[in-house]
């Protein structure tokens, strides 16, 4: 079941639309999930069959409206945790890139069977002077099981990012941090990254396509 691969798929979505979100995304960061998330599965509804037939097409949509609003550096920096500061500048870029791909390599694929009617943004209020929220949202399983997920969000001079995803109260960004540094502890940062190039699964990435 590719149920927490879509999860994972929809928190990016829930962050696109860089033109639906403007006018709160320095604001409100729960009003933020809620319009972005709106106009993208929006637009899944109205393409769900070409994206079905092309998957390919998900991955452009995502590709095209994702980075505007999810902090990829700071979140890949939070995955290498201490292995940040030894890499070299070419390899922070190259395992960002390798990173963001794998993603939406692993995860794309499952936005086109997800549906607006399975989201649902909690209530929420945020500190005017914050720079560090968290938005609750619960996605509703085919049996309608709620499911929490939270977005971590900090504020940055573009407006509010995201940066991680918590599911279930397991934090993905730890996920592939734990993942990530036993592998690289072992065999280096180069090779973590070539794996990833080469579109081969994490651990964390193929754990949750078998849930």
């Amino acid at each position: 079941m590719k149920f927490l691969s879509a999860l994972i798929g929809c928190t990016w979505l829930a962050f696109g639309v860089a033109q639906a979100a403007d006018a709160v995304n320095s604001e409100d960061p729960s009003a933020l999930v809620q319009t972005a998330a709106e106009a993208i599965l929006k637009d899944l509804d109205a393409n769900r069959e070409a994206y079905r037939k092309d998957p390919s097409k998900i991955r452009q949509l995502v590709d095209a409206h994702l980075l505007p609003h999810f902090d990829v550096q700071y979140s890949a920096r939070m995955v290498l945790g201490k292995h940040w500061k030894d890499a070299t500048p070419e390899q922070r870029e190259r395992f960002i890139k390798a990173f963001y791909q794998s993603m939406l390599s692993n995860y794309g694929n499952a936005l086109a069977d997800f549906t607006a009617g399975k989201m649902k943004v909690l209530p929420s209020k945020a500190d005017a002077e914050a720079d560090r929220a968290t938005v609750r949202t619960e996605i509703r399983r085919s049996n309608g099981q709620p499911v929490p997920v939270n977005y971590s969000m900090h504020k940055t001079a573009e407006g509010w990012k995201a940066w991680d995803v918590t599911i279930e109260g397991i934090s993905y960004l730890k996920s592939f941090r734990d993942d990530f540094g036993s592998e690289i502890d072992q065999k280096g940062l180069d090779a973590v990254i070539d794996r990833l190039q080469r579109g081969e699964k994490p651990k964390a990435a193929a754990a949750s396509a078998k849930s």
